[in-house]
């Protein structure tokens, strides 16, 4: 199938029903819950690229952008091509778009048969409807013969003939409620059944217990840049870096600087980035109906991570909590204050990987790192989800890939279990630091654990 030039393509946007299903945040709630079950149906198993691709339609045209979604950027953006390629050469988008709708017919005529909602990519475009179910017509009711109502109407007194309008409407009044209660049972009861839970934000947030969240001491940061010292998890705690140095210890010229050094280590800052990370978690914690409890660093304990789940933002240098987890994971973060370099050390390099990655101001590519690991608490009997980056655009380009849909659940995807559940992981990601933000990263490694 040839499409039209971008110019010609169908419209943005997705269709709407009043009769569409309304749960979990309404309309766009339900749709995306969708394209997950599609996403993770048996009929998609082993399609990432078909998963990538409905996945990156479906949520760019969700987030209201579906006037963006063209051949060129779904190339670029799904399939890895460059920014500038040639389409008419290089026709994968069109190919794949294809196979695309045939998969999704073959979903909706198989486990997807009782969907009360299918998604539709019509031809000559890439946006996706989403198309509620035409129930089949039902049979006029049969009229009734004008005799017998006659009759019937003129055994009734005259009185009693006034009162009956209000009396039949006050009996379709209940008849309507009782329809539309029992109408919401079912909705909830097919919510409840067979929409499924996301595959990591249903495990990180649960309704029997909060969730705890630890917000990076960019102080910290400042700290150790400015005295070239690096703090261990026990000095942390003990906090005699925070009590100003005797004069025998010399961090600058002047002796005000010794004072003004500890004054900064006492104070309490944290970077905007983990300020937009924690307002969005929480967000998606009331969607699922848990809580979320944010703590700054500084005030945490060891027990506070024996417990439940919980989240780190922010690399062991700005969130030493971090040392108690590198102790088992792959990737692990170092930086070192003399040469002003910050690294990502492979601690088992696969084939074709290299031992470290390095992040250097001198860099003209200002590349930066960030790490997303999903991994056992303390204790066992929970998990903790680390952000953390080689900077802050490092742990922002975290945060942009687990918030992603279109490029989380094909990474979920390709590393779940055989009864479907995820295992604990690691993924580390490259991307460039521009004007102190994140452009997309890549993946540029990963690592799972059971």
């Amino acid at each position: 199938m040839i499409s039209k030039p971008q110019s010609e393509a169908a419209p943005g946007g997705s269709g709407s029903s009043r009769n569409e299903p309304q749960w979990n945040g309404g309309r766009e709630a339900s749709q995306r819950e969708l394209m997950r079950r599609i996403v993770f149906s048996p009929t998609f198993a082993r399609s990432e690229r078909l998963s990538s691709l409905l996945t990156y339609v479906c949520d760019m045209t969700l987030k209201g952008r579906a006037a963006e979604i063209n051949e060129q950027k779904i190339g670029q953006h799904v399939f890895g091509r460059s920014q500038n390629y040639d389409s008419t050469i290089d026709g994968i988008v069109r190919t794949q778009a294809s196979r695309l709708r045939q998969r999704l017919d073959r979903y909706f005529e198989q486990e997807g048969a009782e969907e009360p909602v299918r998604i539709v990519i019509p031809r000559g475009g890439y946006v996706p409807v989403f198309e509620p179910r035409t129930a089949s017509a039902e049979a006029p009711p049969t009229a009734e013969p004008p005799a017998p109502q006659a009759a019937a109407a003129q055994t009734v007194p005259a009185h009693s003939r006034q009162g009956l309008p209000w009396a039949l409407c006050a009996v379709l009044g209940m008849a309507l409620v009782f329809l539309a209660a029992r109408e919401y049972v079912q909705l909830r009861s097919v919510r409840d059944q067979v929409m499924p839970k996301h595959p990591l934000w249903s495990n990180v947030f649960l309704r029997d217990r909060p969730t705890l969240i630890a917000a990076a001491d960019s102080g910290l940061v400042m700290f150790h840049n400015m005295s070239a010292q690096t703090l261990e998890l026990d000095d942390y705690l003990q906090g005699d870096y925070r009590k100003p140095p005797p004069a025998s210890v010399v961090f600058g010229p002047a002796t005000p600087e010794k004072i003004w050094l500890a004054n900064l280590a006492n104070r309490r800052y944290t970077s905007f980035v983990d300020l937009e990370i924690i307002v969005s978690l929480q967000q998606r914690a009331q969607a699922l109906q848990s809580k979320l409890q944010v703590r700054y660093t500084r005030d945490l304990r060891p027990n506070d991570l024996k417990s439940g789940n919980a989240i780190l933002l922010g690399a062991s240098e700005a969130n030493p909590w971090m040392e108690l987890f590198e102790r088992n994971m792959n990737f692990v973060f170092r930086n070192d204050y003399k040469t002003n370099v910050f690294s990502v050390i492979n601690r088992s390099p696969r084939d074709g990987e290299p031992g470290r990655w390095d992040s250097a101001p001198p860099d003209p590519l200002h590349r930066v790192y960030g790490l997303v690991a999903w991994v056992p608490n303390l204790s066992g009997d929970g998990s903790v989800l680390i952000l953390e980056g080689t900077s802050m655009s490092g742990t922002e380009g975290a945060w942009d890939f687990v918030s992603d849909d279109s490029r989380l659940l094909p990474f979920l995807k390709r590393i779940e279990r055989p009864d479907g559940t995820i295992p604990h992981f690691e993924v580390l990601l490259g991307t460039q630091n521009m004007n102190a933000s994140a452009v997309r990263s890549t993946v540029l490694a990963w690592r799972t654990s059971n």
